[in-house]
This record gives structure tokens, C-alpha cells and sequence, in this order.
């Protein structure tokens, strides 16, 4: 057996010994043979002995000296990045190192140095302060000199200094105290700041889970979430010799066996960050001036589904901890349906066209009240019998003319054009906490139900359905599964694109082209009550389709619905002769006695200003049409 480390090798000796109270025979002869005989005795056992760890026990203790001089080193994989859909950067790694010291040892080697060296005035104490000075010298804003002191003075064995620093700093802290460790990690750098951290997310180094080649950056929100799987990569092992064991102070030049970690993929966003940008900046200001408790918007491609900007007034900087809240980090445009108010009566505009209820330009007699159940319904203004057009009823978002129109429809075909547009289905978006939104079973409606849903109460959606459903009308009919990931590029340059999203033709182009039309009203300023919701959202050189929204919110205190707590929406198409983006917006309660909190048009108005001058969209070739809303009898 080779002797421990610090153990001192002692010779051999053979005593002679005497047999108590009789005196041993001192002849040659006797003394040979007791010699050869021990001799013999000695040799056989060192030779079964040898057989024993050579032949049996040589590979266990093969591996475990191996073991007691040798560790596994997990490399980690670099994290892969996001971007936009022109390249821009919205999350990638640095590689970093974290500081540490065991505690254990130090104390040791130094108060084992002091003692052998006292005159030279040098102890764990001296040392510690020292290597404190060091580290606060060199790692500004990191770590005070006060605060290290007190890590080198925990009663623990083991403790971690500072974690986040460059590597370069960290060489030169170990070079000057090896004492101290550097173990390699990584840190996320998210260059927006705020920017699109909605939908990005958050990603930090983790090491809760007990398998240590799971030690790495991983998601806790957004899509370094949902596709961590995707983004982590795969780690790498490396064996090398330590001077410690256990306490993995690997020595230079003794790593082999290397398998080499396989970085993550990076995500190609469909996010344009300067819509992205314009978008938060826009809602931001306007939920603001409305005086709201917030609000959500989202720009979609008309044609494809893809989402070129999606924002909350308000959302968390991955950059700064201090931001990481509850409130700040919800995602409310997937997260948080609301009742949509009138922005839902496209459904039953659809619904009367295309199952040929009644056309645009027919007239429908409009009672100034509708008794529907057990409750009356009356319009946003106050009326006597009024003869609209299919194409007015819209425009002026009349309740009692949409529930007419609905009452011909049924609840069962109602229900049948809600399940159309996708309303209560999750959209596959892909990112974390997306609600389904809410539309009651069938089976539980009652009357009072038919008089709620048509007009937008009663139901509830989140911003990207509600633009979802105009996306379907922009698109001919045909609706298209919102996407926001386009691409992943693997490590080897391979693009795979994303999956093709599921699509659905609700109604037919014809259907679609007619209520699209029937929708320019909606931003038509005219005379004698020919004027829409919405002349605000009017952009000049495009035609428009929108319309606007004001649903009740529920007021928590009484379990019913407030007279001054709203909803307020808008969703619109741009340009609607040749649609190119929807865009869609909801204000959460706003002070509806303000110009901005009374309607979200001059919102849109500018969000379609900006996409048209970014991305140079044509001129309307024609003006819009004059529409009759309104007939005097």
C-alpha cells in the first residue's frame, strides 16, 4: 500500500523475542532454520497478496486512485441568440466566469504557512485582506472590500465571491491569488433593454437542478421559455487531473477526452424591432394621455398571420432584477382577454353576408329600443325608429340593428361564425400564459345571452384574436395561425423554418371583399348622419377598414356591469384595397370624458402613418367610395 500523503515511511525492524521465563537456545543451526522458515512464511503471503491486487482487484483500484486524482468538467453550451426578422440582436450570451474561494482549504494552507514562516507576518487574515483590496479594486460595482472581507469570514466551507465577471479579470484575480476558483459560466445581454421583453423574456444562469450538465442559462419567461429547449444547446464533457480532487483545481495541461459542447440554436424572430419600438412607444403614449390602466397592440401581417410588432404599454427590463414583478411581466396582449364591445360585430356582419341575410346597401328598420329577454337594449345614442343601411349599421356601430341582423342569423349559426374566427381557441402563438379567451357553452345560453354576444359583451378575446378575426376578412377569408418565431439557424448555418401555420378559409373571398368594403365606413366623414366611429383613423392617400369598440368592463365591487369603466378598442386594416397589415388595439379602461380615452382611432391613425412611410406602401389607387348610411324616409 503506498504511503498517504505526509506520512513518513518507516523501515522495517525484526526484533528478537523471548519466550517469557525460559532463555532461548543460542546455536547456529536453530537460528537458520527460524530465519528460513520466517522467511518462507513472509514471501508466501506478499506473493498471495500481489495475485490478490493483481489479479482481482486491479481494475477497482485502477479507477479508484483514477477517481481520487481526476474529475469531470461539464463545458457549457453557449446559448443561442434571438432576432428579429432583419437581423437585429435581441438576446444573446457573454461568456463570464464566477469567483469563488474554499474556505476550508485556505484557512489551512495559510495557518500551516504561518507556522513554518512566523517571522515573515503573513496568515489567513493577512491574506484575506489582501485578496478583499483585490477584488473590490478590481470588480467595481460588483463587490465592496467590506463585502468580501465578509465572504472570506463566513463559518462555511465553501462560498461563491462574485459571479458575472469578464474573463480577463477573472485571470488576473486567480493568477495573483490561485487560492481563488473561476468556474466558466454565461450571462444573457438583452441590448433592448425594454424592447420586445415581452415577448423575448428572460433567461439567467440556473443551477437548481441536481444533474450539474444542467448548469446553464436557461428561460424563466417569455421565449427563452417556452423554446429553452430549443435555445440551451447541448453540453460538453472534458477529464482532467486536479490538484484537489473534489475541489476541482484542475491542473494545466492534463485535459482530454474532450466532448465538445453544441451551441443552441438562434431564433429569428417575424418582430421588426423599429415597429416593435414605434409600437410600445405609441401605446406607451397614448395609454398615458387616455388616462388608462394600460393597453395592448399588435401589428399582423395581413397575408401570412405573422406578427411584426406585439407591446404593453408597460414591461419589465431583463437588464435590471429590480424590474422583475408580477404586473411588469405579464404579458397582457396574450394573457388577458376582455369583452371586446363592438369590435366582435364583425362576426355577425360576416355571418348576415355570407349567409345571405341581407346585403350592404338594404335597408333595416331600427327601433330606438329592443326588448331582448328579459332586458332592453338601446344604442350608444339616442334615436327613434331610423332606417340604416346593412353597410350604417356597422358604420355606426348600432346595438339594436346588429341584434336584429343576429336574430335572423340563429344562435346555432352565431355560434357556428364565432367557432369560424377562432374565438375561445387558443392560437398557438407559443408564448407562456396565453389565454383562450371565453365564449359560454352553448348549452348554457339563454335569451339574455343572444342579446349579449352579437354586440360584444359577454365574451371576451385577447388582442391578437381580436386582430386575428380581421386578418381573415384582410385575407379573402381565408384565417391564418398568428406566428411571431419565423426560422431557427442551427450552429452549421442550416435555417429550419418554423412549422406552416394551420389555416382555415372562414368565409369566401367574395364574402370577405364585401364586408371589407362595408367596413371603409366606418372612418367616412359625412353629413346628415352618414358619418362612422371612427373619421379619426382615416389616413389620407389610403382607404381603411376598422371598427371601433366600447365594451362595459364588470365592476369587481357589485358582479355587474360599470356605466364608466370600459373597454376600448379598435382594430383596422391598412390599406383595405390592398391589405397589407392589420393592426389591432385595446385601451383598458380609459377616462372615456377625454378625446383620447373616448375612442382608440387617432391611435390607430398613427400606427398606420408609420407603417405606411417604414414600409413605403402605395397610395390607394382609388379614393374611397362614398357609402350611404343613413335613409330618410
Amino acid at each position: 500500500m503506498m504511503p498517504q500523503r505526509g506520512e513518513r515511511r518507516r523501515p522495517y525492524a525484526a526484533r528478537v523475542r523471548k519466550v517469557a521465563g525460559r532463555p532461548v537456545a543460542a546455536t547456529g543451526k536453530g537460528r537458520y532454520v527460524a530465519v528460513r522458515v520466517m522467511l518462507v512464511g513472509v514471501l508466501v503471503v506478499a506473493g498471495l497478496k500481489l495475485v490478490q491486487v493483481q489479479g482481482f482487484q486491479a481494475s477497482a483500484l485502477a479507477a479508484k486512485a483514477e477517481s481520487q486524482r481526476t474529475t469531470t468538467i461539464t463545458i457549457p453550451a453557449k446559448r443561442g441568440s434571438i432576432e428579429d426578422r432583419n437581423g437585429t440582436k435581441l438576446a444573446f450570451s457573454v461568456e463570464t466566469r464566477a469567483l469563488s474561494v474554499n474556505l476550508r482549504l485556505m484557512r489551512k494552507t495559510w495557518a500551516e504557512f504561518a507556522q513554518k514562516n512566523p517571522t515573515k507576518g503573513q496568515n489567513f487574515e493577512t491574506r484575506a485582506a489582501a485578496a478583499a483590496k483585490f477584488l473590490a479594486e478590481k470588480l467595481p460595482g460588483k463587490l465592496t472590500e467590506t463585502e468580501a472581507l465578509a465572504d472570506f469570514h463566513k463559518t462555511q466551507d465553501f462560498t461563491y465571491l462574485a459571479d458575472g465577471v469578464e474573463p480577463s479579470v477573472a485571470e488576473e484575480i486567480t493568477q495573483k491569488f490561485p487560492e481563488i476558483g473561476s468556474e466558466t459560466r454565461a450571462a444573457r445581454e438583452y441590448p433592448g433593454s425594454t424592447l420586445a421583453s415581452n415577448v423575448v423574456g428572460l433567461a439567467n444562469w440556473r443551477m437548481d437542478d441536481p444533474d450539474v450538465s444542467k448548469h446553464n442559462l436557461h428561460g424563466l419567461d417569455g421565449l427563452e421559455l417556452t423554446r429553452d429547449d430549443d435555445l440551451a444547446g447541448t453540453p460538453g464533457k472534458m477529464i482532467a487531473d486536479t490538484a484537489q480532487g473534489s475541489d476541482s483545481v484542475v491542473i494545466p495541461g492534463t485535459e482530454r477526452d474532450a466532448q465538445p459542447a453544441v451551441p443552441g440554436n438562434d431564433l429569428v424572430l417575424t418582430l421588426d424591432s423599429d415597429v416593435q419600438y414605434a409600437l410600445q412607444s405609441q401605446l406607451s403614449d397614448y395609454v398615458a394621455k387616455s388616462h388608462a390602466k394600460g393597453g395592448s397592440a399588435v401589428i399582423m401581417d395581413a397575408k401570412t398571420g405573422e406578427i411584426y410588432g406585439l407591446a404593453d404599454d408597460r414591461t419589465f427590463n431583463p437588464n435590471d432584477p429590480k424590474t422583475y414583478t408580477p404586473d411588469l411581466m405579464n404579458d397582457k396582449a396574450v394573457t388577458t382577454p376582455y369583452e371586446p364591445g363592438s369590435v366582435n360585430k364583425l362576426v355577425t356582419a360576416t355571418a348576415a353576408i355570407d349567409s345571405g341575410v341581407t346585403t350592404p346597401e338594404a335597408v333595416n328598420v331600427v327601433p330606438g329600443t329592443l326588448k331582448v329577454a328579459d332586458h332592453t337594449v338601446h344604442d350608444a345614442w339616442t334615436h327613434g325608429t331610423v332606417h340604416y343601411t346593412t353597410t350604417g349599421i356597422f358604420a355606426k356601430s348600432s346595438n339594436i340593428g346588429t341584434l336584429l341582423l343576429a336574430q335572423q342569423l340563429g344562435p346555432d349559426k352565431y355560434m357556428d361564425y364565432l367557432k369560424r374566427f377562432g374565438i375561445g381557441q387558443n392560437t398557438g402563438l407559443g408564448l407562456p400564459g396565453e389565454s383562450r379567451g371565453y365564449v359560454p357553452p352553448r348549452n348554457t345560453w339563454t335569451g339574455t345571452t343572444f342579446g349579449n354576444l352579437p354586440i360584444g359583451q359577454g365574451l371576451s378575446m385577447t388582442v391578437v384574436q381580436m386582430a386575428g378575426m380581421y386578418q381573415a376578412i384582410a385575407n379573402n377569408g381565408l384565417r391564418v395561425q398568428p406566428r411571431i418565431v419565423k426560422e431557427e439557424v442551427k450552429p452549421d448555418g442550416t435555417v429550419v423554418p418554423e412549422a406552416a401555420p394551420k389555416t382555415e378559409q372562414v368565409v369566401s373571398p367574395q364574402t370577405a371583399t364585401t364586408v371589407r368594403n362595408m367596413m371603409r365606413s366606418v372612418v367616412q366623414s359625412g353629413k346628415n348622419g352618414n358619418s362612422g366611429t371612427a373619421p379619426t383613423a382615416a389616413l389620407e392617400g389610403y382607404q381603411i377598414s376598422g371598427k371601433t369598440g366600447t365594451g362595459q368592463q364588470v365592476n369587481p365591487a357589485t358582479g355587474a356591469y360599470s356605466d364608466s369603466m370600459y373597454n376600448i378598442t379598435f382594430a383596422g386594416i391598412l390599406p383595405a384595397d390592398n391589405p397589407r397589415f392589420v393592426v389591432g388595439i385595446w385601451l383598458d379602461a380609459p377616462d372615456s370624458t377625454l378625446p383620447a380615452g373616448h375612442s382608440a382611432a387617432p391611435l390607430f391613425h398613427d400606427i398606420a402613418s408609420y407603417l405606411a412611410q417604414r414600409y413605403q406602401i402605395p397610395l390607394s389607387q382609388t379614393a374611397t367610395p362614398y357609402m350611404p348610411l343613413q335613409v330618410d324616409n
